[in-house]
């Protein structure tokens, strides 16, 4: 009878242990994701719409954490020092690879420290003026300004966002000078637009759209590969003379480095086929959105492409920003 009892007992460890050293499949629990960004706006809505989708395919719960300030580098110091198990990553933009151009002093290596995963969606930017202006193009514009300097100025939501860093790279391109003025916001950036305190902004069509049918603004160029579908009429940046150039709000999935390859490859799916189902591709693609979708890879060469591009066109134009 002891004997029994022993051997019973050997039995239940031995099952116990399997079942402890049995391989998880990822994801077990919820798996959050910082965001740069106060709740609001276009990076908040894709993000949110996709992460809504990716739950479901993932069978767990894909949770924002909206961590802003400081340029992104709250959110992107909080992933870098997160657990890299796959429960902590972020959704990032641009600012990922304009940041370490004009913070050289960041508490993280933009290169080093974090994987890329996927790009989800891609936004082109438009190039729009107040009605007053007197030219309706982008080649227009450039005369102009060439003509009259000191006349016509473009607004940002701050210095070193986007919007600032490209148009920096056009007028750099074009050998033009437009006096640049920062905004803590993109919301006040264009309220002085449609009043005509500024003359120019890069905006998105999401944005811009209510204001263009209202007669509010006009649109010189998209900065986009191809034209958008929603304007068939107005040519891009590379087709007005400026072959090659591109303005995107690129929006990515990161995840903190040495996270498990297991856990990437399966984010990075569940990424690319959240942003493609139907349902999302057609309310993303109303609103001008591009809906992506990319291997690990294919978004780590955009990043160390970009790295590069925005530490020369910041050194060129010699933007500063103050912490």
């Amino acid at each position: 009878m002891r004997m029994r009892l022993r051997l019973h007992a050997a039995c239940a460890l031995v099952l116990a242990s399997l079942a402890g050293s049995a391989v998880a499949v990822y994801p077990e629990r919820p798996i959050k994701v910082f965001l740069p960004f106060p709740p609001g706006g276009a990076v908040d809505f894709v993000s949110r719409l996709v992460c809504a989708e990716a739950s479901e395919i993932l069978g767990k719960p894909v949770v924002i954490d909206h961590r802003p300030g400081a340029g992104g580098t709250v959110a992107t110091d909080a992933t870098a020092r997160s657990l890299p198990d796959g429960y902590s990553i972020m959704i990032t933009t641009p600012s990922h690879t304009i940041n370490p151009a004009l913070r050289p002093k960041l508490p993280f290596d933009t290169a080093a420290d974090f994987a890329p995963v996927s790009l989800i969606a891609s936004v082109p930017e438009l190039l729009v003026a107040h009605p007053s202006v007197p030219f309706d193009t982008l080649d227009g514009m450039l005369k102009y300004a060439k003509a009259n300097p000191g006349k016509l100025n473009y607004s940002s939501a701050g210095i070193g966002t986007l919007p600032h860093v490209t148009m920096e790279l056009l007028l750099r391109r074009a050998d033009v000078q437009v006096a640049h003025v920062a905004y803590k916001g993109a919301a006040p950036a264009l309220t002085d637009l449609l009043a005509g305190v500024v003359q120019l902004k890069y905006d998105t069509y999401a944005i811009s759209a209510q204001h263009l049918a209202a007669g509010k603004l006009k649109v010189l160029a998209t900065a986009g590969t191809t034209r958008l579908p929603q304007l068939p009429n107005v040519p891009t940046v590379a087709e007005s003379g400026f072959p090659g150039y591109e303005g995107y709000l690129w929006i990515g999935a990161i995840a903190p480095a040495k996270t498990p390859a297991e856990a990437i490859t399966t984010l990075s799916a569940a990424f690319a086929k959240a942003v493609n189902t139907p349902k999302v591709a057609e309310r993303l693609r109303a609103d001008g959105v591009e809906v992506m979708g990319s291997t690990p890879e294919q978004f780590g060469k955009i990043i160390a492409d970009e790295l590069k591009l925005w530490a020369r066109v910041v050194r060129d134009a010699k933007i500063t920003v103050s912490e």
